[in-house]
């Protein structure tokens, strides 16, 4: 759960949560499937993750928003996300072939609570994000199903693994094995503390450009290694923001934009083959569904009342987004484990690389 340093001197740009952890979000859970194995087609490495917010989100909606801050990628559901500004299913992540059967899994998952859903009311708009784990795993083999999304889900609570686990199975970060990463950050605004949490896919990066708390740990590796020249900075990741602040979407998306902060510290520069997808959700203000509509008793109000976040606010929250965002992306170096891949070829852990090359972490 986190990681046991500061990064980049700062005092954590605010405290961090107890679990340090997207989940210390009240409400919020966290769940994995993870695949490992052999198949007809070759060797499994991936898996599904899932990030279930507090609640019916389909019949009380989530203030929510989508950054795409570089769009070679294929998630699902951002288009509605971005027009209405709301979630209404958890978050599933897996490998890019993979969408469809997690697609699948969100639709099931809201009809078997709502008998209404492409009835008497509209159809559900599933959010599946992703990243390519084909070097690693064999993704030809499509291997996960619509169970393993509602598995993953079943399976969410308020701990939970990092590093290559779920999603994160077969993703290479740096070079090295990434994965799922997380951290929270506690804020306090007018005498009550607030807490955002950032989870993280990592997918992307070229090795030597690899920072930690400012130390060029990749540049470090590379010359060890003899190997100054490396891939580019292509695969992807994808973050979800999740926190209890009274933020509408517009203020969303605006955190949203600061992950790629956290990108840049830990040496990522969105490379042209890269996808840098953010969802960020509030579960402070919740949007009725069936607004307006009399179901066994008064109709919910057509106007209400919410609070807000005030702008003055926002500094507060990109410096603790940032902070967050670059430590999630440690996390899940710092917790993922050597594997041999489908090739037979290893990726290294970041521990496992430093140790053969004689390199300090930190």
């Amino acid at each position: 759960m986190g990681v046991s340093f500061e990064l980049n001197g700062e005092l954590c740009a605010g405290g961090k949560g107890p679990r340090d952890l997207i989940t210390d979000v009240p409400g919020v859970r966290v769940g994995h499937v993870t695949l490992c194995g052999d198949s007809p087609d070759g060797p499994l490495h991936t898996g599904v993750t899932a990030i279930v917010p507090p609640g019916d989100c389909f019949a009380d909606k989530l203030s929510a928003a989508a950054y795409v801050s570089n769009g070679f990628g294929k998630s699902m559901g951002l288009v509605q996300v971005d027009e209405l500004g709301s979630l209404e299913t958890p978050i599933l992540m897996t490998n890019t072939l993979s969408c469809g059967a997690c697609y699948d899994a969100l639709v099931r998952h809201a009809l078997d609570r709502h008998a209404e859903i492409g009835v008497d009311t509209g159809t559900v708009n599933p959010v599946v994000m992703e990243c390519n784990d084909g070097p690693i795993n064999t993704i030809r083999a499509m291997a996960v199903t619509p169970q393993h999304g509602l598995d993953a889900i079943a399976a969410a609570g308020d701990t939970f693994d990092e590093g290559d686990v779920g999603a994160g199975t077969g993703m290479t970060c740096f070079g090295l094995k990434g994965g799922i990463g997380s951290s929270s950050r506690i804020v306090a605004f007018d005498g009550c503390d607030y807490t955002i949490g950032v989870l993280v896919l990592t997918n992307f990066g070229s090795r030597s450009c690899l920072r930690i708390a400012g130390r060029p740990v990749g540049r470090l590796l590379a010359e060890a290694e003899d190997k100054v020249d490396d891939d580019p900075d292509k695969g992807s990741i994808v973050a979800v923001i999740a926190t209890d602040l009274p933020a509408d979407s517009r203020q969303l998306r605006r955190m949203a934009k600061r992950v790629t902060v956290g990108i840049a510290r830990c040496g990522g520069y969105i490379g042209n083959g890269s996808g840098e997808i953010v969802v960020a959700f509030s579960t402070a203000n919740r949007i009725p569904h069936w607004a307006g509509e009399s179901r066994g008793g008064a109709a919910a109000p057509m106007i209400d009342t919410v609070r807000r976040l005030s702008d003055n606010a926002m500094d507060d929250c990109f410096r603790v987004v940032a902070a967050a965002s670059e430590e999630a992306i440690v996390s899940s170096l710092w917790h993922a484990h050597s594997v041999v891949g489908r090739t037979g070829e290893t990726t290294w852990s970041l521990h496992d690389a430093a140790g053969r090359a004689g390199v300090d972490i930190l």
